[in-house]
């Protein structure tokens, strides 16, 4: 999928030029710690070298030659319907844009589209993600839990979860013969 709005193009494909994208965008933010930053790298590797069965989809939105900010997700395993929104991320110069919730409708859309009924996303509980959580609950995700001192001391693990469609729709509990209930 590729697909333009105005001067930003979105697309799936993944680009060895995108590990280092999404590590200069990851750090900009200044929300993540240097492990973090190093993991969002990774994925996208790790997408580069598996492929689809690295078990990691991105959506990029890029203007010209650089990258204004993606999402990463994918399914979670031993589930048929339900997903995780492993990162979302968009470059401090366009925050406030409205960047973050298009990425965010459009990585919705391609879960439902693959039979997703549930998208979940987690964060930090400490006051400079106070932000991040205002956004997931505008764009219509619910707390789903809230874990105390999950990261460290006084700092929770937040999850967030949205319904992507009819409640009950798709099957429940994993598929047969993977040893997952």
């Amino acid at each position: 999928m590729t697909t333009q709005s105005g001067d930003i193009i979105f697309r799936e494909d993944v680009r060895p030029g995108d590990v280092a994208a999404v590590r200069g965008v990851v750090a900009a933010t200044g929300f993540f710690s240097a492990d973090e930053v190093a993991i969002a790298a990774e994925l996208v590797a790790e997408r580069l070298e598996k492929g689809q069965e690295s078990g990691y989809e991105f959506i990029f939105a890029d203007r010209g030659d650089e990258l204004l900010g993606y999402s990463c997700y994918g399914p979670i395993p031993c589930s048929t319907v339900s997903w995780d929104l492993y990162w979302i991320a968009v470059a401090p110069s366009t925050q406030g844009s409205g960047l973050g919730r298009r990425l965010l409708a459009l990585t919705e859309a391609r879960i439902a589209a693959a039979g997703g009924t549930a998208c979940y996303a987690e964060t930090s509980g400490r006051p400079q993600y106070a932000p991040t959580r205002a956004f997931y609950e505008r764009t219509g995700y619910a707390t789903g839990a809230v874990f105390a001192d999950f990261y460290g001391p006084g700092d929770a693990k937040h999850v967030f979860v949205k319904r992507l469609g009819a409640p009950g729709a798709g099957p429940a509990g994993g598929p047969a013969g993977t040893g997952c209930p």
